[in-house]
C-alpha cells in the first residue's frame, strides 16, 4: 500500500469551538484540496440538515458555513498507508499534532467521524490533549448500514455542542 500524506492544512479560526476529526482525506478530497469532497460522502448533507441551512457546493461556501458555526476540521493522520479511501486498511500512522489547533482556538469539544477516527484519536492523540472525543457515525458512503436519517440524528449534538 502506498504512503499517503495529508496535503492541505487544517481549517479553523481563532474563535472555533468545535473540532471535527476524520482519518485521512479521500483521494477526491486530496484532489480538490478540502474536507469531505467525495460526492457520495454525506458529511455536508448531514450538516445542512442539522443546522437547517443550505451550504452550497463550492469550497468557499463550505468554509463560510464552518466559520459561521465555529467549526474546525482536520484529520487524525498526517500520513499513513491506506488503500484508496478504506479506513480499515490504515496502518503505519504518523498522527497530526492537534495541539496546533487547540492552542490557537477556543475548542470546547472534539468529535471524531467514525470508529477508525475515534480509535486513532484515542491511540495517538488523546494522551497529548487529555480531551475526550465524542465518536460520531462515519458519513462515508462505505458506511451504508447507517441511514441518512440516523446520521442526522447522531450529528445533532453538533448544534448543541456548547452544552455538552
Amino acid at each position: 500500500m502506498p504512503r499517503i500524506y495529508h496535503t492541505f492544512p487544517p481549517f479553523y479560526q481563532s474563535d472555533s469551538e468545535i473540532l471535527i476529526l476524520g482519518t485521512m482525506p479521500s483521494p477526491k478530497s486530496r484532489e480538490l484540496g478540502f474536507y469531505y469532497m467525495h460526492p457520495q460522502n454525506r458529511f455536508w448533507r448531514v450538516l445542512e440538515n442539522v443546522f437547517q441551512e443550505k451550504i452550497g457546493k463550492s469550497i468557499e461556501s463550505k468554509k463560510d458555513f464552518l466559520i459561521k458555526h465555529k467549526i474546525a476540521l482536520w484529520d487524525t493522520c498526517a500520513s499513513c498507508e491506506i488503500d484508496k479511501a478504506s479506513d480499515s486498511t490504515i496502518k503505519n500512522i504518523k498522527p497530526n499534532n492537534i495541539n496546533l489547533i487547540l492552542k490557537n482556538t477556543n475548542i470546547k469539544n472534539i468529535f471524531t467521524t467514525g470508529k477508525k477516527a475515534h480509535e486513532l484519536y484515542q491511540k495517538y492523540i488523546y494522551n497529548k490533549t487529555k480531551i475526550e472525543d465524542i465518536c460520531l457515525y462515519s458519513p462515508s458512503p462505505a458506511n451504508c448500514a447507517i441511514s441518512l436519517e440516523k446520521l442526522i440524528e447522531n450529528y445533532k449534538i453538533l448544534n448543541k455542542s456548547n452544552n455538552v
